[in-house]
């Protein structure tokens, strides 16, 4: 293995050090029109070392389908994956860098083509308003990455980025949950739906930075739902919102949100006791 590596860098530097007197602006020319598969792929090749990813990608692209099956196909679809990485299209990469890793499975490259997958999907998360199925996706690569290599040199790093991925799910979560606590009581009972989202993204989420945001709002929503309760569930529901407060204040001592907290929970008492 340790020959191969040492003999694919000879290759690339050999190339790199040609690649000047190959391929100026007539000569690029001439290679693209070139249907000598070998040789695309070579100054393919010897474009990826020089960093030049947008011919290399050209190149590469052109000869794939003829190189897949031979002794250059592994290599020719890795370094096309990474061309398009290096350019920061992301899609693309994350494309074929999965068929890299699904063509071969014990490749020589299928560690850094799982984990390049990784960072090209996390980098291609959209904001926590929109839809979050690429987070899902981005998701379940880092799983498998870390079925694959439990103790990959990447693993801090790939770690790192699954926590920020939870915390995009749950800043969706959190936004939701605002949003049913805006509605107040318009056309129901939306702070019982906020109260229930928040809920589920501390259950599944636990450990999120968001924690504290979402504690507070289910506080929010318990004293304001009581607020605007007919006088039947008024008890009940202050009392909960009471309840609710001493939870939060134990977990979070410190919070700069504990006045606000303070004056719901002597509200409510005074409510109470008038009830």
């Amino acid at each position: 293995m340790k020959k191969e590596r040492l003999f694919y860098i000879f290759r690339l530097m050999l190339l790199a050090a040609l690649l000047p007197a190959l391929t100026g602006c007539s000569q690029y020319l001439k290679l693209q029109k070139s249907m000598n598969s070998e040789y695309k792929y070579e100054m393919g090749k010897a474009y990826f070392i020089e960093g030049r990813y947008d011919r290399a990608a050209e190149m590469l692209e052109d000869v794939n389908a003829f190189m897949k099956g031979s002794a250059n196909g592994e290599e020719c679809l890795y370094m096309l994956g990474m061309c398009y990485f290096n350019q920061k299209d992301y899609v693309s990469a994350s494309t074929y860098l999965q068929t890299y890793c699904t063509s071969y499975p014990r490749g020589l490259y299928t560690e850094q083509a799982r984990y390049h997958t990784v960072v090209a999907l996390f980098r291609d998360t959209p904001d926590p308003r929109l839809d979050q199925s690429s987070t899902v996706r981005a998701i379940s690569e880092i799983q498998l990455f870390n079925e694959y290599y439990p103790y990959s040199s990447h693993r801090a790093q790939v770690e790192e980025m699954l926590y920020a991925l939870y915390d995009r799910l749950v800043e969706k979560e959190y936004r939701s949950a605002q949003l049913y606590y805006n509605l107040g009581n318009y056309m129901g009972n939306n702070y019982q739906a906020c109260i229930i989202t928040a809920q589920n993204a501390l259950r599944d989420y636990p450990y999120t930075k968001f924690r504290e945001d979402l504690s507070f709002l289910i506080l929010k929503a318990k004293y304001s739902m009581a607020k605007e309760s007919i006088k039947e569930k008024m008890l009940d529901r202050y009392r909960d919102a009471v309840d609710e407060y001493y939870a939060f204040k134990n977990e979070f001592p410190e919070s700069t949100r504990l006045k606000e907290a303070t004056n719901m929970l002597n509200e409510a008492e005074k409510a109470i006791k008038r009830l």
